[in-house]
């Protein structure tokens, strides 16, 4: 019984010792970059979406008087640009402007989603039909 007793005493000295020591990582500084996210998180507001993604990306790279410009300045995306997209020319386009040769691979590619979009095979049969045709070139 007196072991029991002692036990039971240990338990109750040791619990405030236990407390104290996560009182300093409740206590901790946030780093800048924390501070930064937070900041930029709250001039986000209700911002949803590909223009908080940019809003984001912009003030975390510290361009902040840019941000609200960019994001008032870009226009709407579509909702699913895939699907409204048609299928790429042979030469693309680059994000500079530039011209931009396909690979032979990215050519079958295209050839062969053209074929699946006409036969309008979707789904697994469409990635059947598209793992074959892609072999067979």
């Amino acid at each position: 019984m007196k072991t029991l007793s002692w036990i039971a005493a240990l338990c109750l000295a040791a619990a405030p010792l236990a407390q104290a020591a996560d009182a300093p990582a409740a206590e901790k500084k946030l780093t800048p970059q924390q501070n930064r996210m937070a900041d930029c998180n709250k001039q986000a507001g209700d911002k949803k979406g590909a223009d908080r993604r940019d809003f984001m990306r912009t003030c975390m790279h510290g361009d902040k008087a840019a941000a609200p410009a960019a994001a008032a300045a870009k226009p709407a995306a579509p909702a699913k640009p895939e699907a409204a997209a048609p299928a790429k020319p042979e030469a693309a386009k680059a994000a500079d402007g530039a011209e931009k040769k396909l690979t032979p691979q990215q050519s079958r590619m295209g050839e062969c989603n053209k074929q699946a979009t006409a036969k309008g095979v979707k789904g697994p049969d469409r990635r059947a039909f598209m793992s074959d045709c892609l072999k067979n070139k």
